[in-house]
């Protein structure tokens, strides 16, 4: 029987240091010399502190803000490590509610906007993590900032324009605009 479990425990051994340490630091290294903005978190720094990074969404609710999409995520939104979606099927009660909740919250923020509400105000993301918003949820808060900060409409479209992203790689996803380097242009500008 030892001479059974002795090459195992063995054989354990080496792929457990190669799969869980050598691996996994190597991979870091490389990433590190490769990305070095992402690798270290991507992280965005005002004043010589960090307020956040581009790859995690955060709440904002304060009117003078944009919104970013609703976060799935508890017990507090945009909890990275309960990175999940609600998972909330489209026939239950509970996510209509939710989505009532967050029209109505929309309207009473903003009750002379009669646009159409784009879909991402309202449903979470899948990692419930998500920092983007699309440029038709930007631009559908632009009156809302616009009347709260005093500044003139075209001056926060184009804001939107300057922080807007294009697709990635020119094909895949939807243009785009991170939420927290949106507000920091925001808040920049007093």
């Amino acid at each position: 029987m030892a001479s059974l479990l002795r090459p195992a425990f063995t054989l354990f051994i080496a792929l457990s240091l190669i799969t869980g340490l050598a691996y996994p630091l190597l991979t870091t290294e490389i990433a590190r010399w490769v990305f070095p903005y992402q690798a270290a978190g991507s992280l965005i720094e005002r004043d010589g502190k960090t307020v956040g990074s581009s790859l995690i969404g955060q709440s904002f609710s304060d009117p003078g803000h944009f919104w970013s999409r609703p976060s799935a995520t508890s017990p507090m939104p945009y909890n990275a490590a309960a990175s999940s979606g609600s998972n909330l099927g489209p026939l239950n009660p509970a996510l209509a509610d939710a989505i009532k909740g967050r029209i109505d919250a929309l309207h009473a923020a903003d009750p002379g906007n009669t646009a159409t509400i784009p879909a991402d105000l309202v449903y979470s993301s899948a990692s419930g993590l998500d920092p983007h918003i699309s440029i038709a949820t930007a631009q559908y808060q632009a009156g809302r900032i616009s009347r709260v900060r005093n500044l003139p409409i075209e001056r926060v479209r184009q804001l939107i324009a300057e922080h807007s992203e294009g697709m990635l790689f020119g094909f895949l996803g939807e243009p785009r605009v991170n939420v927290l380097t949106l507000n920091l242009a925001l808040d920049a500008l007093h």
